[in-house]
Order: C-alpha cells, then structure tokens, then sequence
C-alpha cells in the first residue's frame, strides 16, 4: 500500500492521502478581493488527487498584501467573494480547503513579479510598510515604520478578525505564515528584528508575537479544526534564524497544540545562498519531526511521486505539498497514485479518463452506456 497516499488525521480533519497543494500567490485580486481567476484556479487544483488544497497567503489587513493583486480576507467583500468560489468547489471536489493567513510586514507594497517585484514608493501607487524594525529588506529601499503597541495590536486583532471569517466560510484548517520574510519570519529573525523591547532580542523575546497571533487564532478558529504554521527553518545568512531555532519554536508551538509545521526556507535577505535541488528542504522537515515529534510537511522543489513516497515511507514527513509542479500539471495527484500504485478520488464526469492499465486508480467506478 503507498504510504503517500494512506490517511492521515489532523485534530478533527481525516485527510485521504498525504498529499497538499501548496499555498501560491496568483497576484489577481483587486483591492483583496477573489476575481474570476481565482474561481477557476481553486476550482481546478481542487480535483488534483491532493487531499488537502491550501489557498494563497490571504492577507489579514490592507497594508500587509505583498502586491496590489494579493488576496485578502479583511472585508465583507472579500469573504463573500470567497464563499462563492468555496459554494463551487464543495459541489465537485471533497478536497479538505485550508487557507494560508498572512502579513507581509516590510516586503508588502511590491510589485507584480511579472512587473518585476520591487518595492512600490508611495508615490506611484505604494503604502507605507510596517515590520518590527525600521530596517528596509534591500539597500536603498524605503525603510518601514517599526510597529508600536497599538500596531502591534491591530494586527493580533486582524488575523483574529480573519480566522473568525475563514471559520465562517467553512475553512477546514488554517496555515499561519511564520515564512519567506513576511511578518512573523520577521519578528522570528535577528536579521530583521533589532528590538529592544519584549519583542526582541533574546530569542523569547523574537518569538513573542509570532506566538500571540497563533495563540489568538487558535482561540477563535473551531476547536476541531487544524491550525498549522509554515516557517523558513533557516534564513541561509550566517547569524540569522537557523534550524536550532526553528526546532525550539516549533517545540514551543506543540506545546499550545499546533497541528503541523510546514518547513520551507529563506526569504528573509537578499544575502541568502540556496543550494537548490530536488527536495533540498525535506532535511528541514525530517530535523523537526526528529526533534519534536511534530506532523511536519515536506516542501521544495519535490516533482516525481516516487520521490514524494519516498519521504513519507521512510518518515522524513508526514505529508508533502507541491506548487509549482501542480501548477505544471494539474492532475499531479492522480499521475503519482498511478505511479505509486495510490488511489484518489475523481468526480464522474471524469472517470473515463482513468487509463485502460490503472483500473483501480479512482477506486470503484461504473461507466455503462446504450
């Protein structure tokens, strides 16, 4: 039996196989708000064979977008344009939906990456940024305005006004974003983090905030729910955050029950140097669930179902998400359980595309005709 593809349960949420569709920002929406691309994305990646989609970093207030396209839940606008997409996707697919919260603290107010990505001045369409230090992430980049108590409060309340929204919408899990040099990373991160208050410094102090918005969010998200954090296990800039660190943030998270950790990387410096290769970040998720026990999810650069089925039946991670290669192929899920010899779910109108030599490939199906 593949183990990539046998059940896994997360709090109150049993998942058919192990198998996520990762968080991808689509830079599409306007003012926040889901478009007509997003139905149709959501729509698609949700009948992949993944048994659990993960919308995009879904931004909890105006100024923590990355772009001006970057989704968000913090109006009545933006949930009700969610619901209708979600109302489609429940008709078709029994994919678990989770979505991924987030602020982008100082690398909001950038462009489109097919614009180039950089920083928006204020001028041309911009906002001011917010981030724990008044420190820019590039050389000569306007720097953000280092966030006081009261900022510091709207934000907790942001993420709690947009998880009460996510639960409202029938949202099966959350991701909170702890990664990439978004906000929580920045906090997390010696690089970025130059406080000198309770919020920085020691390394107590680095994860203080980061562990308030979790502890907010789990306080309203519905108790039988998963929540889940995504986090750069190393910013890969010598003196920044590192994977020792990471473990005893993700020990201190299982102790108020997280549900998994999402391990990624980088993000927070241009100064990174990545050694780029497939599955060069699953060392990261076989370190934590090592070290803390922890479900942990395996990410980066991971294209061939035999490569995903070799981490999760050698216990490297207990479940493996892919981005970029469901965007390649989306029907990633189904290409793999034939490979590994897996089963997946497909709707009706679909089963006759099963191939004449992967009988078994969506389990019990019937197909007669006159």
């Amino acid at each position: 039996m593949s183990a990539l593809f046998s059940p896994i349960k997360l709090r109150g949420l049993t998942l058919k196989n192990r198998l996520v569709v990762s968080p991808m920002c689509q830079y599409s929406a306007d003012d926040g708000v889901a478009t007509d691309w997003h139905f149709t994305h959501i729509n698609n990646l949700s009948l992949s064979g993944a048994a659990m989609f993960c919308i995009e970093a879904t931004h909890v207030e105006a100024i923590g977008r990355i772009t001006p396209g970057c989704l968000g839940l913090y109006s009545d606008a933006c949930e009700a344009a969610l619901k209708q997409i979600l109302t489609s996707v429940r008709k078709h697919s029994s994919t678990a939906i989770a979505m991924q919260l987030a602020h982008a603290g100082r690398k909001a107010s950038s462009a489109r990456p097919w614009d180039g990505g950089q920083l928006i001045p204020q001028s041309e369409g911009g906002w001011q940024t917010v981030a724990p230090s008044a420190l820019p992430h590039k050389e000569g980049e306007a720097a953000p305005l280092a966030l006081d108590a009261a900022g510091l409060k709207r934000i907790r309340e942001a993420f709690v006004d947009s998880a009460k929204r996510a639960a409202r919408l029938g949202i099966d899990a959350i991701e909170l974003h702890g990664a990439h040099g978004y906000l929580m990373h920045q906090f997390l991160s010696p690089i970025s983090n130059k406080r000198t208050d309770e919020y920085g410094g020691s390394l107590e102090n680095r994860m203080r905030f980061p562990l308030e918005i979790y502890d907010a969010v789990r306080a309203v998200f519905p108790h039988d729910r998963p929540v889940g954090m995504r986090v750069s296990s190393t910013d890969w800039v010598e003196g920044g955050w590192d994977l020792a660190q990471t473990i005893t943030f993700a020990n201190v998270l299982k102790a108020r029950g997280v549900d998994w950790i999402d391990a990624s990387s980088g993000g927070v410096s241009p100064l990174q140097k990545i050694p780029l290769g497939p599955g060069y970040q699953v060392q990261f998720a076989e370190a934590i669930k090592r070290e803390t026990g922890l479900p942990t999810i395996a990410v980066g650069l991971i294209t061939e179902g035999k490569h995903a089925e070799e981490i999760v039946t050698s216990g490297k991670a207990d479940m493996v998400a892919l981005a970029r290669g469901m965007l390649y192929d989306p029907r990633w899920g189904w290409h793999a359980a034939a490979e590994v010899g897996g089963e997946v779910e497909a709707p009706p109108q679909y089963w006759r595309s099963q191939p004449s030599t992967q009988k078994a490939l969506f389990g019990k199906t019937t197909f007669g005709a006159r």
